[in-house]
């Protein structure tokens, strides 16, 4: 077994050659996405061969534990780490494409040391979430997610998927009583930036959270969702239609509509969003419709989408805003921009209506 590193200083030219079965003369690693609300240390390793073989990368992505010690007892409390490679290891080979190349994996079960290599995905455009995707980025995205949900739809509630955590369990539980403790403070600080009647809901919304994903999860076909499929957790061609998804660390079982309805009321200008919403609620349902799954009609995912701007825009908006340091310009920028779109689009699908309904 290979060993897992402890850090890059221990991912030597040695060590990448075992990975890669290749005699690597030196590497040159250089740390990107450098950030404190990581749950990893993210590498670029550019590689010299001694001799090069026709599949040998030029460079390689490395991904370790954070350095910081809070990051890394979350990941294991929540589970993420194992998870992220469990996915890798067992989900990914079902899924044909929007997913990085993976040279290696290992964990040590029940701790933060583990270690993937990858492939180095660095030539693709990453786009800023405060920017927002343009359509036709929106739209190759919808396509890729469908084709992943597709995989698993109506499969997941199977002995060997229960590893994988349930939207409506402990997870969500946790999340639910966070929000009514963390509210005042996320009221007091992004109040004043939401448009009307933006900041009624989000008070409906704290509390109501498990409420809300058992609702829809009692509803709506169950597959595996990534759980924070927003724009800045994707990587483009330059044509937009190629789309490669990264960290899968937070999978959960439940409705994709979470996903859907997460990337595009997050990831996309408010405006442009209205213009083409239905428009891509319809490629995500054609693509689901051309990959196998039958008896989900577009009334229901369309339903299901609008529903589903009730849950990880708003709690993910309320945690960040709430526990975030203000003095963060980019940070407070971007939560600011992601509370209006969330909470915008979820006024726009009658949101505060849907709440009252299941409250």
């Amino acid at each position: 077994m290979i060993e897992i590193p402890k850090s890059i200083a221990e991912v030597t030219s040695n060590w990448l050659g075992e990975v890669l079965k290749a005699d690597i003369d030196r590497i040159e690693p250089t740390q990107i996405g450098q950030g404190i609300g990581l749950m990893g240390d993210i590498y670029q390793v550019n590689i010299t061969y001694r001799k090069a073989g026709m599949a040998s990368p030029a460079s390689v992505v490395v991904k370790l534990p954070s350095s910081f010690e809070e990051n890394r007892q979350q990941g294991i409390a929540l589970g993420m780490f194992e998870a992220e490679i469990r996915f890798y290891d067992e989900l990914a080979p079902a899924v044909s494409a929007g997913l990085p190349d993976i040279y290696f994996t290992q964990i040590l079960p029940g701790t933060a040391d583990f270690v993937i290599v990858m492939e180095d995905l660095s030539h693709l455009t990453m786009v800023n979430q405060s920017d927002g995707m343009s359509f036709e980025q929106a739209l190759s995205a919808v396509k890729v997610l469908a084709g992943i949900h597709a995989v698993w739809w109506d499969k997941v509630q199977l002995p060997a998927l229960e590893w994988i955590p349930s939207m409506i369990g402990p997870r969500i539980e946790y999340v639910d009583q966070l929000l009514e403790q963390i509210c005042p403070v996320f009221e007091a600080g992004f109040g004043k930036y939401l448009p009307a009647g933006g900041l009624e809901l989000y008070r409906q919304f704290a509390g109501n959270y498990l409420r809300i994903n058992t609702e829809l999860a009692g509803r709506s076909p169950w597959t595996v969702a990534h759980q924070d499929y927003r724009v800045e957790n994707m990587l483009f061609g330059q044509d937009a239609g190629q789309v490669v998804v990264i960290d899968w660390q937070g999978i959960g079982r439940g409705p994709g509509a979470y996903d859907l309805a997460y990337l595009l009321g997050g990831s996309m200008d408010i405006d442009l969003r209205r213009a083409h919403e239905k428009e891509l609620v319809h490629a995500y349902h054609a693509q689901l419709t051309h990959a196998g799954v039958y008896g989900y009609t577009i009334a229901q995912a369309w339903d299901d989408y609008c529903f589903a701007h009730l849950q990880g825009g708003l709690a993910t908006s309320m945690v960040t805003g709430g526990t975030m340091d203000l003095s963060n310009e980019r940070g407070l920028a971007l939560v600011v921009t992601m509370a209006q779109r969330h909470i915008t689009a979820a006024l726009d699908h009658s949101g505060m209506e849907r709440l009252a309904g299941i409250t």
